[in-house]
């Protein structure tokens, strides 16, 4: 026997993110959930410069010991724009490399990565590009780990871009990395000093981190995070001359008309008795971004199979924004474990 039961709780406002600013393509994401907040031209593929990096950083992050050194050869001798210029020779750190790539933007530490992860830049690259279609950026490909565009180029979205950065944050390091503001480092031969370029991250209180990147073909291209309240979103801006007053701007406004609502609480979690009689209960909470009038339209459908009476998982509680699915989360049955008898007990039962 199937049974459902509803609970409406509590409507839609139509933001007006009114664009003050001349970004061709731009996007407001929740990190948590992907909510998109605000959008504009997100699927337009773009070149993305340096932005890039975020994607070679996240790479290197998952393909060898950042503690590891390495040694630097000929491929940063071709590498201009933006460089921490290393030298052929010299020997350095995986985690120095990427606070290199990510907070100065270094051009050669993007090849001298590429290089100790894959022995050379081609078969890094192929990595990139798998590693975005695994996260879901559909209209990106990759054929550099710099984002320089003058020989080989990289396309992306705004929308894949948060994706991307969306990716990006769940990973400890790499947040510790791009929030940083000032880093120092040591090799042999020389002592490195590198502040962030991310001008957001000093200038605005609630930035977290991000990557920012330029070239003539691509224009200002930036990525950032921000959290305030318990909401943590990012924002991607792509040939945006203004960008981070754009950025400042959105956060601002997101803030003000977003907060992110407790849906579903694990720890006061009850069914009624009439419905379902059963010792169950949650391993997880639910929180949405939404705005105040929003939350008048959210439905939540709580759904229990009898059947699956013997597994742990017996029910599902689906939430609704309107008509459009925003979660799920899995109903749990308590079950006592049947107590393993000694050998002497079974004995004992059998003479019984």
């Amino acid at each position: 026997m199937f049974k459902k039961l509803i609970f409406f709780l509590v409507f839609v406002i139509s933001l007006n993110f009114t664009p003050v600013h001349a970004a061709t393509s731009s996007i407001v994401m929740d990190l948590d959930t992907g909510r998109v907040l605000y959008q504009k031209n997100i699927h337009e593929k773009r070149l993305i410069a340096s932005t890039t990096k975020i994607l070679t950083a996240i790479v290197t992050l998952e393909n060898i010991d950042i503690n590891k050194e390495v040694t630097i050869g000929e491929e940063v001798l071709k590498m201009y724009g933006t460089n921490i210029y290393i030298e052929v020779g010299e020997k350095i750190k995986i985690k120095d490399l990427l606070y290199g790539l990510l907070l100065r933007s270094g051009n050669d530490a993007a090849v001298a990565l590429a290089e100790a992860v894959s022995g050379n830049e081609e078969d890094f690259v192929e990595l990139m590009n798998k590693k975005a279609q695994e996260i879901g950026m559909n209209d990106s490909i990759f054929a550099n780990p710099h984002g320089l565009d003058d020989d080989t180029k990289n396309y992306s979205t705004a929308y894949d871009m948060a994706l991307l950065s969306k990716y990006a944050n769940q990973n400890k390091t790499y947040r510790k990395i791009v929030s940083t503001k000032k880093y120092s480092a040591q090799t042999k031969d020389k002592n490195y000093l590198w502040y962030n370029r991310n001008k957001l991250l000093t200038n605005y209180e609630y930035c977290t981190g991000g990557k920012n990147g330029y070239t003539p073909s691509a224009g200002k291209t930036l990525v950032t995070t921000a959290s305030k309240n318990n909401l943590n979103l990012t924002v991607v801006t792509l040939n945006d001359p203004d960008e981070y007053d754009t950025h400042e701007y959105y956060y601002e406004k997101s803030f003000k008309n977003y907060r992110n609502y407790l849906l579903i609480d694990k720890d006061n979690f009850k069914i009624d008795k009439n419905f379902y009689n059963g010792d169950v209960y949650l391993k997880k909470s639910f929180y949405y971004p939404l705005t105040v009038p929003e939350t008048k339209e959210i439905k939540t459908v709580l759904s229990i199979d009898n059947k699956k009476s013997q597994n742990k998982i017996v029910g599902q509680i689906n939430i609704y924004l309107k008509d459009d699915l925003i979660g799920k989360v899995d109903i749990y049955k308590h079950f006592q474990e049947k107590k393993t008898k000694s050998l002497f007990e079974k004995i004992k039962d059998f003479f019984k």
